[in-house]
């Protein structure tokens, strides 16, 4: 191991040890209470399955976890929903596929107070290679870039490990699988890698697929194998599922109408019970419903925006020919704009991770973008992180903004909503990078791509 593969290892630990450390003195309170509630709902969820009883029923969930002598945390004064609340809602109304209970299935074998460490950490340790391998895939072009940006995603990872959202196995899991393509080795690990975090949470991995699925010739393979082992699993849970609970879609269909609806905890409206909170609804309909807060309105216009650049994003896909720097390029943009369209939080956002390399490289290759990139990609970093987040609901409470007027309503997204603009912002600069790039002639082809140089002129 190079001295320079040690440095980048140490940052990393320091980073996510700085957010495990941070949390467990955070959370650390009387016996049972729950604290991990995101993963606890897929955990408590599966004890109800294998008694063959219903996940998603709330009230057959609730009863499980009571009866396993679990706690709600205690209530704070002064929060618009109490967090015992919360907790409850989150718990027992189970939102996730029913794929993500087939994948846990086995730790739910285990007493909660091991499972709940055991996946906390498994998050982080995935998380931590996936940094890692960001490295090697272009961001070690710009040391001071990768160890600035990517150490300040990770040591702001506090709400990640306190929630335990699947997000941090998934976007672990999902840029994992990148390196394995892109740089041809060990890729039938990432076939499967790939297969589990689209079974975790395809609005997080989904269009990263699709770039392989476009970009043809051995990853298009790679692509067509992953769906292979994610329709076998799929099929393989459904069929479980479908035994234990036969309606389970109008369920899973129920539970989300309830969170989602006007004033609940997934509402990305003015009125969303977690708006103003550290862990707000970052997708583009929380900027838009400060407008105008009707869901058929704001879920429209976030449609068409970004499927209007996802559109033009694949049309230059298949027009480009493949290259490794182009790869790069082309993921850039779409680890952005894939947390916009539909519900995504800011620890979805982990997954902004992939923006590094493109970074990077338009950094070391001096080009005249270089510093729109570094302040897009640190500013979408940055807004999206736990501790700036909590500054911000600081300065909500401190303000009195009104948004009667276009005003206030524009001063609001503004200051208090920034993320799904800076996040558009990047996707948008980023498909402009990709559109300009053209490889040089004597790049290797992207099946090669292991043996490419670390970077190449982005002009």
């Amino acid at each position: 191991m190079t001295a320079g593969q040690t440095k980048r290892i140490a940052v990393i630990l320091l980073c996510v040890s700085f957010s495990a450390l941070l949390n467990w003195a955070l959370r650390r309170g009387p016996g049972n209470t729950i604290h991990t509630v995101d993963f606890a709902e897929i955990y408590y969820g599966d004890r109800c399955a294998l008694q063959h009883q219903d996940p998603y029923d709330p009230g057959t969930v609730l009863r499980e976890f009571l009866a396993q002598g679990g706690k709600f945390p205690p209530d704070v004064p002064g929060k618009p929903i109490s967090d015992s609340k919360v907790a409850q809602i989150v718990l027992s109304n189970s939102v996730n596929l029913p794929t993500s209970f087939f994948l846990v299935l086995p730790l739910a074998l285990l007493p909660w107070s091991i499972t709940a460490y055991l996946w906390v950490w498994l998050s982080v340790l995935l998380l931590a290679v996936a940094a890692w391998l960001v490295w090697d895939l272009g961001a070690g072009a710009s040391p001071a870039i990768w160890a600035w940006l990517a150490g300040f995603l990770l040591s702001n990872s506090q709400q990640l490990i306190a929630t335990g959202n699947v997000a941090g196995a998934a976007v672990g899991l999902c840029i994992i699988a990148v390196w394995c393509f892109l740089k041809n080795r060990f890729v039938l690990a990432g076939v499967v890698l790939l297969a589990f975090s689209l079974l975790l949470k395809p609005h997080d991995a989904g269009f990263i697929w699709l770039y392989f699925l476009l970009a043809g010739g051995a990853l298009r393979k790679r692509a067509l194998q992953t769906l292979a082992v994610t329709a076998v699993l799929g099929l393989c849970t459904f069929a479980w599922i479908s035994r234990i609970s036969p309606h389970w879609y109008p369920e899973l269909h129920r539970n989300i109408a309830f969170e989602v609806a006007r004033g609940g905890i997934d509402d990305p409206g003015p009125t969303g019970a977690h708006q103003n909170t550290p862990a707000p609804v970052i997708d583009l309909q929380a900027a838009i419903s400060v407008f105008k807060d009707d869901a058929g309105s704001y879920n429209i216009v976030s449609y068409l925006v970004i499927g209007v650049l996802i559109l033009a994003w694949i049309v230059v896909v298949l027009r480009k020919r493949p290259s490794p720097q182009g790869a790069l390029f082309a993921l850039a943009p779409v680890a952005a704009l894939t947390l916009l369209p539909v519900y995504h939080r800011p620890y979805d956002a982990k997954l902004l991770l992939l923006t590094l390399p493109a970074c990077a490289l338009l950094w070391a290759a001096k080009a005249p973008r270089r510093w729109i990139a570094l302040a897009l990609t640190a500013a979408a970093i940055f807004i999206t992180s736990d501790i700036p987040l909590a500054m911000d609901v600081a300065l909500g409470q401190s303000l009195s903004l009104s948004t009667n007027t276009f005003a206030g309503k524009l001063a609001t997204v503004l200051l208090l909503r920034p993320a799904p603009l800076i996040l558009l912002a990047v996707g948008c600069f980023y498909l402009w990078v990709y559109v300009r790039y053209e490889p040089p002639a004597d790049l290797p082809p992207l099946a090669d791509s292991s043996t490419a140089p670390a970077a190449a002129a982005a002009t």
